[in-house]
């Protein structure tokens, strides 16, 4: 469960890319703030929950106009836009992530923002705007909360932890119910809180023992997991692979000294 070494990065380009995006983030949360549970639309009436609002598509075109001035060369993609072949680097981009929870007037959603190369996020920026808080990482510097480094503490016991994961289109996903009694008989607590890239940091913050999201998409959680990488979580596959370039049918993320457990949880042994 190693993790494998990953490309330097000019430092300049980190650097940079770490102010625009964290200066994106304090705008979002502005925005995000002001506008919950207020200018919510439904999209489609046969599902209720496929919610499309204004704040989405305004942060969604604010950060591409922001991003495709100062990285000209860089493209961004988010659910709608996909990647240019053959760009060394792409921006993704999740504007509002947890959005029934942000049409609810629910406080507990996100904006996520990374810069992500073939060996995975290089940097990336999660706006908490509820909490106030920006997560920030970039590769080989460390995680950070409002400016002020993090490191996770390991932890050798799941007893009295909460396990974080997300549905998938809105249900449960396969062998949801045994993961819950698999922790719970281990004396953990599963939780579904709406956002995913708020349950990864979760674990990057030390309030959680494990995320695992079985399948997710890369915009929802390159930036969390830049995040929880950099502050010394592991982030595996379901076969229990190194998953920092993160695939696309699931991630886990953890304590490392919880991970093996908590990957016999989701593999339903």
């Amino acid at each position: 469960m190693s993790p494998r070494p990953r490309g330097q990065v000019d430092p300049g380009l980190l650097s940079r890319a770490l102010e625009t995006a964290g200066r994106l983030a304090n705008d979002a949360t502005d925005v995000i703030t002001a506008t919950a549970g207020r200018d919510a639309v439904l999209d489609t009436p046969e599902s209720p929950f496929d919610w499309v609002t204004d704040t989405d598509h305004t942060l969604e075109r604010h950060t591409r106009r922001v991003l495709t001035a100062e990285f000209p060369g860089i493209p961004v993609v988010s659910s709608a836009f996909g990647a240019e072949a053959g760009s060394r680097y792409r921006w993704v981009v999740d504007p509002l992530d947890g959005t029934a929870n942000y049409a609810a007037g629910i406080p507990w959603c996100a904006y996520s923002l990374a810069l992500v190369d073939a060996d995975g996020p290089v940097v990336g920026v999660v706006a908490d705007p509820f909490r106030g808080r920006i997560y920030a990482a970039a590769r080989a510097r460390g995680a950070r909360v409002n400016g002020v480094r993090i490191a996770l503490r390991d932890r050798t016991s799941v007893a009295g932890a909460i396990v974080c994961t997300e549905l998938v289109s809105g249900g449960p996903w396969p062998g949801l119910a045994g993961f819950i009694e698999r922790a719970g008989a281990a004396a953990a607590r599963v939780r579904v809180l709406g956002s995913s890239a708020l349950a990864v940091a979760q674990v990057a913050l030390g309030h959680a023992a494990a995320a695992v999201l079985h399948g997710c998409r890369e915009h929802e959680v390159a930036a969390a997991v830049a995040l929880a990488s950099e502050s010394g979580a592991v982030v595996l596959d379901r076969s229990g692979r190194d998953a920092v370039r993160l695939p696309a049918d699931g991630l886990l993320v953890a304590a490392p000294g919880v991970a093996e457990q908590a990957l016999g949880w989701w593999r339903g042994g």
